[in-house]
Order: C-alpha cells, then sequence, then structure tokens
C-alpha cells in the first residue's frame, strides 16, 4: 500500500488528483486535519510519513514544503511553477523523450508541467530536437483553455448566474508577454528566446488547444508540411500504453470528420493528440489535450504510475 500525501488539496488540481485516486485500492490517503492544513509541523509530519507527496500549492509555498522533507525515500511531484526549471528536479513529460522518463524514474523530486507549457514543448521539443526547427526562430503560440485552469475565484465568476456577459465571449489575457509558463517553455523545448504567447479563457469548464505555426522559408531545413507530420509521428511513435501522446493522421485524417479542430473533446482523459495541418509554406501543429488532465493533475498522476511500474 502506497501513502499519499495531497498538499493543497482543496485547489483545483489537488482536488481533481484527489477524485483520480477513487476506487484505487493499491494507495493510502494520508490526510491532515483542516485546522492545521497551514501548519509546518504537521506538513512535515505528514510529508515526511509519504512514499509520495503531491504539492498543489502557490510556488512560495510549493518551496517551503518541499523544503520540509527529510525523508530520503519520499517523492515530491509538484504541480507549481516553482520547479519547473531547476536542472535537479525531473520534468514530469516522460513521452517527450527518453531521457525524460528515465530521470523520473531516477528521481526524488518530479515537478509537472503547467497545461499551456505541456501543449506547447510536445510541438516545440521535437521540433528542435529534428534540427527542423532553429533555436533562434520566432516562435509565436495560440492557445485557448477552459474556465476550469484559472482557479476557483474565475471558475465562481463563469458559473455565476448574474456574471459579466464579457465572459460569454474568449478573452485574451496575458497581455505584458509575462505568462508564467513561458520560462520553462523556453528551456526545456531548448529555445534561445522566449515566444511570444497568446492564451484565450473562453466560455466551456474543460479542454485545451495550443497551436504553433511555422514559415517554412525560416526552418533550418527544408520540409514539406508531411516530412513535419512524419517527424512527429516517428517521434512519438510507442506501443507502451502508459504514454498518453499521439499524433493524428496528417491533416487530422481519421480523427477530424469536419475541417474543425474543437478544443474540449478530451475532457476527462489523459491522451494528448497532435495535429499536423496547413501546406508546404505555413506549416501549422496543433496540441488538443484536457488542461486539467495531461496539462495538471492527470500528468501528475501519470509520473506517480511511472514510478510505480505500471499504468492505473
Amino acid at each position: 500500500m502506497v501513502k499519499i500525501f495531497i498538499d493543497g488539496k482543496e485547489g483545483t488540481t489537488g482536488l481533481k488528483i484527489y477524485e483520480r485516486f477513487e476506487g484505487r485500492k493499491d494507495i493510502e490517503i494520508l490526510t491532515i486535519d483542516e485546522e492545521k492544513r497551514k501548519d509546518p509541523a504537521e506538513k512535515q509530519k505528514l510529508i515526511n510519513a509519504s512514499d509520495i507527496t503531491f504539492l498543489c500549492l502557490p510556488d512560495a509555498a510549493a518551496i517551503e514544503s518541499a523544503n520540509l522533507c527529510t525523508n530520503p525515500d519520499t517523492v515530491i511531484i509538484d504541480a507549481s511553477t516553482a520547479h519547473r526549471t531547476n536542472p535537479d528536479w525531473a520534468y514530469g513529460f516522460p513521452e517527450l523523450d527518453k531521457s525524460f522518463e528515465e530521470k523520473i524514474l531516477k528521481s526524488k523530486r518530479i515537478a509537472v508541467p503547467g497545461c499551456y507549457a505541456s501543449g506547447s514543448i510536445a510541438i516545440l521539443y521535437p521540433l528542435v530536437k529534428s534540427g527542423i526547427l532553429p533555436k533562434d526562430y520566432p516562435v509565436v503560440i495560440h492557445a485557448v483553455s477552459g474556465y476550469s485552469g484559472a482557479g476557483k475565484k474565475a471558475i465562481a465568476q463563469y458559473e455565476d448566474p448574474a456574471r459579466n456577459p464579457e465572459l460569454d465571449s474568449p478573452r485574451l489575457y496575458a497581455l505584458t508577454q509575462q505568462h508564467k509558463h513561458l520560462p520553462e517553455i523556453k528551456i526545456i523545448s531548448g529555445l534561445d528566446y522566449e515566444p511570444v504567447f497568446n492564451p484565450y479563457v473562453c466560455d466551456y469548464f474543460q479542454g485545451m488547444t495550443v497551436t504553433v505555426g511555422l514559415h517554412a522559408r525560416l526552418l533550418s531545413k527544408k520540409v514539406t508540411a508531411k516530412e513535419v507530420w512524419e517527424m512527429f509521428r516517428d517521434h512519438y511513435a510507442t506501443d507502451d500504453k502508459t504514454k498518453n501522446v499521439h499524433v493524428c493522421g496528417f491533416m487530422g485524417e481519421g480523427t477530424l470528420p469536419e475541417q474543425f479542430i474543437p478544443a474540449n473533446t478530451l475532457a476527462n482523459t489523459n491522451e494528448m493528440q497532435i495535429f499536423v495541418y496547413g501546406n508546404d509554406d505555413r506549416i501549422m501543429i496543433t496540441t488538443r489535450f484536457d488542461n486539467l488532465g495531461k496539462g495538471a493533475s492527470g500528468a501528475a498522476v501519470q509520473c506517480m504510475d511511472l514510478l510505480l511500474g505500471g499504468n492505473h
């Protein structure tokens, strides 16, 4: 029986992790008394009594909780931004490359990617590694997300019957180009510069698409759209059922009955799909996934299951 502690299970990510453990017989969840949930001594006791602790906290609190761990056998899986660019922590995206999976398996400290970062890096890392995308390419990322990723306050605003009519439409944010996911997108993808990032929060609960467009004339080598698709297909090819990233047919063949990519079709799954489309001058790549699944809570649980030696 694996002992699990969720530090911050009142937030969206923590609650979703907790929900994912319903019905599982292989784990025991250690709980903290409500009046002591911010008590460092009580948290330290539970963290060190656990086999795996999930940190679902703001960055400063996550750093504080990670430092409370003195048990050399306890694994910390952090869902905050705090440790994602720290080379001493494994980056919790095992499908990216065999080296990522190996580091997760060897590490006691795992930083789970952010949702937008997962969708972006799934596109950019293979492009850079394959030599198709120059490291100094002027990357622009467009993304849409359901409002579940915006936190408790925003969820309450969207679900208020007397809400502001502006919430009926997609809303662009991160207007200063200082979004918290940009450092990990740059570093993990191997880029020289942070991308331009345009995220929209939209009036539906769950699901996300992230899109990167490429001008073929600016790439490091001459490639067609289909050759880019073939690169992604080969990069993510696997028979391993614990892997959740799947490259769809070229131009969406076999997956898209119409020429639309809706953002909410993978809600409540851990799957991520990659689409390559466009033409040989302007090549488009889109990832589609659940912002609370492969993007956050699902990715955290996937890393735990990888450590435990299987897919649950």
